[in-house]
């Protein structure tokens, strides 16, 4: 009885929403291209295709030019390490690594804000101004942290001349070798926690083989020890401000 009730609530309802309908006017929306009648117009026209493609290409701006790729391969690890399979949730890690992200490459915003969008909002500087004095402390902040190895890597791949200062390497060539990078120090501070967490399994594995306990899954019994070892040293602001700190 209730669902039919329902059911007829619902009918009444859209009913009275098609009879109140009747007799207005309604908008529509049409998308249509018409030829520009001035310079003016296409340009307007370019600036919003560039604008849309730079949103579609901004989930890959911010892992491969920023400190993102470090901080949640390290935060991935750190979840295996400890055994837990989905908690930390990926959500709640990658807004995290998210978070950092802004935190460490807040500086370098600030650069290119007042440095480069500022002054093209105000109409100072031209479009390729704008991106050559933008894309500035970017490469500084990615050359800080890039390996010369990796960075000559790619300039011998790309087959360019050797370049002989940083401002001679082509932007293309330093993002690669700057993930490379990124990747090489996150496996290398993932391993260093890894140790102690293995160290709890080797030991909880060794005690239930002597005890005759072999049915027993050691990860069940080493879990609670390893949440345990990780909330008494205070991992999070472990691991948080060894992340951070690494990008100086």
């Amino acid at each position: 009885m209730n669902t039919l009730r329902i059911l007829l609530l619902t009918f009444i309802l859209v009913a009275a929403l098609s009879n109140a309908a009747v007799g207005q006017t309604l908008p529509r929306i049409s998308i249509g291209v018409e030829q520009a009648e001035n310079a003016q117009e296409l340009s307007v026209t370019l600036q919003i295709l560039l604008l849309l493609t730079i949103l579609t290409l901004a989930p890959a701006i911010i892992i491969m030019l920023t400190s993102f790729v470090r901080i949640i391969v390290v935060f991935s690890f750190l979840r295996h390490a400890i055994g837990t399979q989905q908690m930390p949730p990926n959500q709640l890690l990658v807004g995290l690594a998210v978070i950092l992200t802004a935190f460490v490459m807040a500086p370098t915003i600030t650069r290119v804000n007042d440095e480069a969008l500022q002054p093209y909002l105000r109409h100072e500087i031209t479009q390729k101004e704008a991106y050559d004095t933008g894309i500035k402390p970017i490469r500084e902040f990615m050359l800080r942290q890039v390996r010369e190895k990796d960075l000559a890597l790619f300039v011998s791949l790309s087959g360019i001349p050797q370049p002989q200062t940083p401002d001679d390497l082509p932007t293309h060539v330093i993002i690669p070798g700057f993930v490379i990078s990124e990747l090489r120090i996150a496996f290398q501070i993932s391993f260093v926690l890894f140790i102690p967490f293995l160290i709890i399994d080797m030991v909880v594995a060794s005690i239930l083989m002597s005890m005759g306990m072999l049915m027993l899954p050691p990860i069940m019994v080493s879990l609670p020890f390893k949440i345990l070892l990780f909330v008494l040293v205070d991992g999070w602001y472990l691991i948080i401000k060894s992340v951070v700190t690494s990008f100086h």
